[in-house]
């Protein structure tokens, strides 16, 4: 089971170093998302981070970027998505673009390009960073294989405290934001904590 970061949605002092440190203690993937951003502060943000871990990211918001920083994942949301030009994925996909999307209702799996490599799905628990934002699910909820179209990310309400919970429910991997950011200064430890449950959730 996978595990991704996802950005705070808010410029943090020293935000850069904390992400090549995430990279550095394992992370696979961080999705950059600053709905608010300017343009030139987030390609600063980008220009920070270690050449070797732009690989590793995906990005929300000013997809022009990706050619002049050399990120290859990118994210798009859902109102995005239902905008997007099918050929369009099909020759960002041609071009080894990592493709990301987000769902809240598993009827919407039906109508996703096959170009997109996954998508996050939830809130599956109540979220953490967002106030009154709930669950969509239940406790004995279980993810079919048949109805995954493409891999389906766990999302909302994520910590270490309901890995297994994720693992149970057949999710093929999960996104933590709230838990990781809620505390800035304790952003690698809550990591490192989190990794580690999930490797016994593994076992």
């Amino acid at each position: 089971m996978k595990l991704l970061a996802i950005s705070n949605p808010e410029f943090i002092p020293d935000e850069a170093a904390l992400i090549n440190s995430l990279f550095r203690e394992g992370l696979v993937c961080l999705h950059i998302r600053k709905p608010e951003s300017r343009e030139d502060n987030f390609a600063n943000l980008l220009s920070q981070i270690e050449p070797d871990f732009l690989g590793k990211i995906a990005i929300h918001q000013h997809h022009n970027l990706t050619e002049e920083v050399g990120v290859k994942g990118l994210h798009f949301t859902e109102k995005n998505r239902k905008m997007a030009d099918p050929e369009m994925l099909k020759t960002l996909k041609s071009r080894n673009f990592l493709l990301s999307t987000s769902i809240h209702d598993l009827a919407e799996m039906d109508n996703l390009s096959p170009h997109f490599d996954y998508t996050f799905f939830g809130p599956v628990f109540n979220s953490i960073s967002k106030t009154g934002y709930s669950r969509v699910i239940q406790d004995d909820f279980f993810l079919k294989d048949n109805l995954k179209k493409v891999q389906v990310i766990a999302l909302g309400g994520i910590d270490h405290t309901n890995l297994d919970q994720i693992k149970k429910m057949n999710f093929d991997g999960a996104a933590i934001l709230g838990a990781l950011w809620k505390n800035p200064i304790n952003v690698i430890s809550s990591f490192r904590q989190t990794s580690q449950v999930l490797k016994t959730c593994e076992v």
